[in-house]
C-alpha cells in the first residue's frame, strides 16, 4: 500500500510540474521572452536562460547563433535536421517556439518561405515590420497558413513609430490576422505614452514587446519592470479593456552578459499584479 501512495505522489507530481498554471492564464495571456534579450549568447542558452526565468513560450531573433553543437543562425532557411533539433530542445523543457521577428523581408518568395517555415515549427505569430505594398499578399498567407503578423514599431523615425501608421496598415490589410506589436520600449524612447498607445490601437494590438524604461527619450533603456517610469499596473489594465489575449515578450536590451536576474524579476513583479 506504502509503494502505491509512492506511486501515485511521483505521478501527481510529475503531472503539476507538466501543467503549472501561472496567473496570466486566467486572462488567456501568454508570457515569454524575446531571444533578443541573449543576443549575447546562442539560442541553446538562450533556451535555459528563458526556462529559468519561468516560462513556455519564445519569440526568436533571426540573426541568433543556434549552438548547442549546431552550425549557423536561427533563420528560417535551415535545414530540416536542424530544425528536428531544435524542436527536440523545446520539448525537453516543455517550452514552445510561438513567435518570430522581427523581419522585413523583400519579396513575395522570402515571405512565403518564411511562413513555410513557421508552420513546420508552430510558430503562431511573425513580428514584423513590412513594407506596405506586402500587405495584400501578407493577408493571403496569414490566411492560408493560419499564422498572425504583428507589425512592429522601433523609435522614431522608423516608418511604423507612430501608433496611426500602423493603424492605417492594419485597416488596409485584408485579414484579421494581421494586427500590431506594441512596443511599450520604442514607444517610450519616442516619447509616446504607452497606454494611450495601446488605447489607440485596441483590438489590433496581437502581441507585445514588455520593457520598462528608465527615462523617456532616447537616452532611455531597459530596467526591471516597476523601477522605471512604465505605469505597469495601468499597462494591464488597459489590455484587459481592450481584450487582448495574445503574448506579452519580454525583451530586456541591457546588462547584455548577466540580465537573467532582472528578466526573472520582471517577470515574477508582473505576475504580481495580476
Amino acid at each position: 500500500m506504502k509503494k502505491l501512495w509512492i506511486v501515485i505522489f511521483l505521478l501527481v507530481t510529475q503531472y503539476c510540474g507538466f501543467s503549472q498554471v501561472f496567473p496570466e492564464d486566467k486572462l488567456g495571456w501568454k508570457v515569454g521572452v524575446q531571444t533578443y534579450t541573449f543576443k549575447e549568447f546562442s539560442f541553446y542558452e538562450a533556451l535555459n536562460k528563458a526556462d529559468s526565468c519561468g516560462v513556455r513560450y519564445l519569440e526568436c531573433f533571426r540573426n541568433m547563433q543556434i549552438g548547442g553543437g549546431l552550425e549557423g543562425k536561427m533563420d528560417y532557411n535551415m535545414d530540416e535536421a536542424k530544425r528536428i533539433q531544435i524542436k527536440k530542445w523545446l520539448a525537453d523543457r516543455k517550452m514552445r517556439l510561438t513567435g518570430y521577428g522581427v523581419v522585413n523581408l523583400k519579396s513575395e518568395e522570402a515571405w512565403r518561405k518564411l511562413f513555410e517555415f513557421g508552420k513546420d515549427m508552430g510558430i503562431e505569430t511573425f513580428t514584423a515590420e513590412p513594407e506596405e505594398q506586402f500587405l495584400p499578399f501578407l493577408s493571403n498567407l496569414c490566411d492560408e497558413f493560419e499564422i498572425n503578423l504583428a507589425i512592429h514599431n522601433h523609435a522614431y523615425p522608423s516608418h511604423y513609430w507612430y501608433p496611426p501608421v500602423i493603424l492605417k496598415a492594419i485597416n488596409h490589410a485584408l485579414s484579421d490576422r494581421i494586427g500590431a506589436c506594441a512596443d511599450l520600449g520604442h514607444w517610450v524612447r519616442s516619447g509616446l505614452n504607452p497606454v494611450a498607445c495601446l488605447q489607440l490601437l485596441g483590438d489590433k494590438v496581437k502581441w507585445v514587446h514588455m520593457k520598462d524604461m528608465s527615462v523617456y527619450g532616447e537616452e532611455g533603456h531597459s530596467v526591471v519592470w516597476g523601477n522605471g517610469v512604465l505605469n505597469l499596473p495601468e499597462v494591464i489594465e488597459t489590455l484587459k479593456r481592450i481584450g487582448f489575449s495574445g503574448q506579452l515578450s519580454a525583451e530586456y536590451e541591457y546588462n547584455w552578459f548577466h540580465n537573467t536576474i532582472d528578466v526573472k524579476q520582471s517577470i515574477s513583479f508582473f505576475r504580481s499584479l495580476l
